[in-house]
């Protein structure tokens, strides 16, 4: 009978705890803020975003379900690693809204191609699935995309605003 309260008192305590993290507040990007570069950590599960050479703020961010190594095909689960640029905004995404992430590059289609595979593409920062906001931080427990590096809605939103096209994008293991 103790060891099922105990128990039912800790699941508890860990549900109110998940609450409180998931809806607690988070500083916000500058007002004005004009993103000139981004750096991805993924060994960090971390999104810095750079104004004139300056870190101005770190988002945590989850990948694609099989972090590790570079993206080389389409299917493998990886988010890919290199330099790339925002080559696209999309606002009315399926998850939310999105940055598009130039994925693949030359290198990128010559190495899936000695592989006998297509590269893969449509990489993104997007937020969560459309319906689903609700999840918000929840999302950054687990890499649950198909490469992408996606946020919550408030944050994408926040980076759709103030990232313009050709912003250089490096992304490191």
């Amino acid at each position: 009978m103790k060891i099922k309260l105990i128990l039912g008192i800790t699941a508890g305590l860990c549900i109110a705890g998940l609450l409180v993290y998931n809806v607690s507040p988070e500083p916000e990007l500058p007002a004005n803020a004009e993103i000139d570069s981004l750096v991805v950590y993924k060994s960090k599960k971390q999104l810095l975003a750079y104004a004139g050479g300056q870190p101005i703020k770190t988002y945590q961010i989850s990948l694609g379900a099989t972090p590790q190594g570079h993206k080389t095909y389409e299917g493998d689960q990886k988010t890919p690693e290199g330099r790339y640029t925002i080559n696209a905004k999309n606002a009315k995404s399926g998850y939310h809204k999105n940055l598009g992430v130039s994925y693949p590059n030359e290198q990128d289609i010559a190495k899936a191609k000695t592989l006998g595979k297509a590269p893969g593409g449509d990489i993104k920062i997007h937020g969560l699935r459309n319906g689903l906001g609700a999840i918000h931080k929840l999302q950054r427990l687990y890499n649950w995309t198909n490469g992408c590096m996606a946020l919550t809605n408030p944050e994408v939103d926040e980076l759709y605003a103030s990232v313009k096209l050709g912003t250089p994008i490096n992304i490191k293991p």
